[in-house]
């Protein structure tokens, strides 16, 4: 064996480490969301002292209502009712708008991961 035939070692090169930016991103997109449903439902939607008496109070109560009392239970009943189906209602456009962004974003990360296939080939 002759010294030129033996080959100097050669360093291959390290295989890049994929970043990983869309999967993070896309996670932490992800928690937004869900924090921001979470922290919709946990809110109270119950009439506070002040609404109570505006919708009761200097005699409003005697159109639909027996009694002031009256007034105050039912009246408080319909008020949460109300805030209820508002939160109802936000919760569905934070969903609708959580689909939407899901859509457009795996749109664009497919677009992405087809040019670079493309471009690799």
């Amino acid at each position: 064996m002759t010294n030129t035939e033996i080959a100097a070692p050669t360093a291959t090169p390290k295989p890049r480490k994929p970043r990983r930016i869309f999967m993070w991103t896309f996670f932490t997109i992800q928690a937004i969301f869900l924090i921001w449903i979470i922290t919709g439902l946990a809110t109270k939607t119950g009439p506070s002292s002040a609404q109570i008496a505006q919708f009761c109070g200097h005699g409003a109560w005697s159109p639909l209502f027996k009694s002031y009392h009256d007034c105050v239970v039912h009246g408080a009943n319909g008020l949460t009712a109300a805030g209820d189906l508002g939160k109802g209602i936000a919760v569905i456009a934070i969903i609708g708008f959580w689909v939407a962004v899901d859509v457009i974003l795996g749109i664009g990360r497919f677009i992405v991961v087809t040019a670079r296939r493309r471009h690799a080939n």
